[in-house]
């Protein structure tokens, strides 16, 4: 069986750019100590890139932005792996650990010419629009379209991905995430959410055109994962009818009376046999493959489903 292959941040150019080999030794390290924060910043590199694309910004703003991207959690390879790692939830005194990232990676990227230029990743990918970001807390006006941009990529693939201390959360329960955190107080108070719920959403951190190109981006992936996932559909589909021959002759095989029969049979199913596999295993090969196609038939359901809701997203 073939393998199948689908990355959902692989449709981007970010391959295209010349990142510096400066750049990935930083991340190699990084990369070293912890796996999920090296896929994290690859991640929010190419969906930083793709955004920019939907946004039709510049190529060397998009590059610029993408390394950007790529370098801003550089500065947590000097957080202590007992915090970065730690499986459950964060003290305060943790989490303001944590928030130091920001100030280490702009400190590292500025004692580094090659690294200098692109300061403005680690720095103020963590800033809010409504001033209760960090490092600074600063607001819109001072936030650069870069650090803007960078936030929601990296709120979106911080909440969708898998995480050693937490679980699963689906695409448009993130998308919707980001959208409340794009609204201001005025919009939720004017909304009809549960006043217990306010407290527990923080508001007006997002730039609202950024996460609305981001439902974009989500959506246009999501029917691409579709696409990749129907092609090994029908690859499996082949293969069960392929496999439904061999039944065929395998089943005339035992029905037949004389010996040369069988062995006429029996060379037939040979014709249909592929690669490893043979007269012993070949039921269980079936097997798997009924399997595998089953339960991709039901992710391209779900993914449908997925789409439908993304696409009834709005934001205000």
């Amino acid at each position: 069986m073939k393998k199948e292959n689908f990355d959902f941040y692989d449709r981007t150019s970010l391959k295209s750019y010349n990142l510096d080999k400066t750049m990935q030794d930083q991340l190699n390290a990084l990369g070293s100590l912890d796996v999920f924060t090296r896929k994290h910043c690859e991640n929010v590199a190419a969906l930083t890139c793709r955004i920019c694309e939907y946004l039709h910004c510049k190529k060397s703003f998009t590059e610029y932005c993408t390394i950007c991207a790529y370098l801003h959690d550089i500065g947590k390879i000097f957080i202590p792996p007992e915090v970065l790692q730690k499986p459950g939830k964060l003290t305060d005194e943790e989490y303001n650990i944590i928030k130091t990232h920001t100030t280490i990676g702009y400190e590292m990227c500025m004692k580094d010419p090659k690294l200098r230029p692109y300061a403005a990743g680690p720095y103020y990918h963590h800033e809010a629009l409504n001033g209760t970001g960090y490092p600074r807390g600063l607001t819109k006006k001072d936030i650069p379209y870069e650090g803007q941009i960078i936030r929601v990529a990296d709120e979106f693939d911080a909440i969708v991905s898998k995480r050693q201390y937490k679980s699963h959360i689906g695409v448009s329960d993130t998308l919707q995430i980001l959208i409340d955190n794009s609204k201001s107080n005025e919009q939720i108070e004017s909304s009809h959410v549960l006043k217990e719920l306010i407290t527990n959403v923080q508001l007006g951190k997002n730039n609202p055109a950024i996460v609305k190109i981001l439902i974009k981006v989500v959506l246009d992936d999501t029917y691409y994962e579709i696409s990749c996932i129907q092609d090994y559909v029908n690859y499996l589909e082949e293969n069960l009818k392929r496999f439904n021959t061999i039944q065929k002759y395998y089943d005339k095989m035992n029905k037949a009376t004389k010996e040369d029969k069988k062995n006429y049979f029996a060379e037939y199913m040979k014709i249909y046999f592929r690669e490893d596999e043979n007269f012993d295993n070949w039921m269980q090969i079936r097997k798997d493959y009924q399997d595998a196609y089953e339960l991709r038939k039901q992710k391209i359901d779900t993914l449908y489903n997925e789409a439908k809701v993304i696409k009834k997203l709005k934001v205000y």
